[in-house]
């Protein structure tokens, strides 16, 4: 059983939604991922989906965007966040790390061995927004082959039969995107999501995770009555943001407690 299976079937026993929250690879410091990632699991994290910086993150809100140029601007790249993964591995962070990032980076680095590397390093799983299932024969091949989950997106304005097929190549979970749009902290879910989900539900029995405008506990509450798991970004990058440079990691921390709880 792979460590994203292993994780969801312990939170399905214990009756918990699985909190995933969302880190940029170099930001706000190169390294600061190292920092973060191992407070956010004592704070209550299950699962990390960790960003590769791009300079064209068509997915991603303002918020994201802003967190992806910094990274940049720090040097970070693909070989450095493949390191970050070992490095949290080495300080003994446990939780599933899902790398997410676009593929043109990917593709440059090569499939192959990407997935290689990605599972050397300790990587669960790896979400490629771009990458339509359609396209994604030799990504997945080369996941596969190195024990990588491949995830895939459904949005609301994915047809079913299209729904069907992403179940049967993906593999880890199912990333529900919330909303037609880019990522982004909101105030209000989508009314239309518990139909949305149980639609998605009729074609997999993989866990259903929802991302895009997750930002309170009070969203984790709601939607963890209709999915197994949330990933929250662009709220906790705000959270980091808006903290002074020494205390960062701690409201982070904070962040993270107060959707748990």
């Amino acid at each position: 059983m792979s460590r994203i299976a292993a994780t969801f079937a312990k939170l399905r026993a214990e009756g918990r939604t699985a909190l995933m929250p969302y880190l940029m690879t170099g930001y706000p410091e190169r390294d600061s991922a190292i920092q973060l990632a191992p407070a956010l699991e004592a704070a209550g994290a299950d699962l990390f989906e960790l960003g590769v910086p791009f300079s064209d993150p068509l997915a991603d809100g303002a918020t994201i965007q802003r967190a992806s140029e910094r990274a940049l601007a720090n040097g970070t790249r693909l070989e450095q966040c493949i390191a970050t993964i070992a490095a949290l591995r080495e300080r003994g962070v446990n939780a599933p790390i899902v790398p997410m990032g676009y593929y043109n980076p990917f593709l440059q680095y090569g499939l192959d061995r990407l997935a290689r590397d990605l599972a050397g390093a300790g990587a669960d799983g790896l979400i490629i927004p771009d990458l339509p299932p359609e396209e994604a024969g030799a990504c997945h091949a080369a996941c596969r082959t190195h024990g990588i989950d491949l995830i895939f997106f459904v949005a609301p304005t994915t047809p079913d039969d299209r729904i069907a097929h992403i179940a049967t190549i993906g593999s880890g979970f199912i990333y529900c995107v919330s909303l037609t749009g880019v990522t982004g902290a909101r105030r209000e879910l989508w009314s239309g999501l518990p139909a949305f989900l149980k639609r998605v539900r009729h074609h997999t029995d993989l866990p259903l995770v929802v991302g895009f405008g997750i930002s309170s506990a009070a969203h984790v509450r709601d939607v963890g009555a209709h999915a197994d798991g949330v990933i929250v970004a662009s709220a906790l990058i705000n959270a980091i943001d808006q903290a002074p440079p020494d205390e960062y990691v701690a409201r982070a921390a904070d962040f993270v407690r107060g959707l748990r709880a």
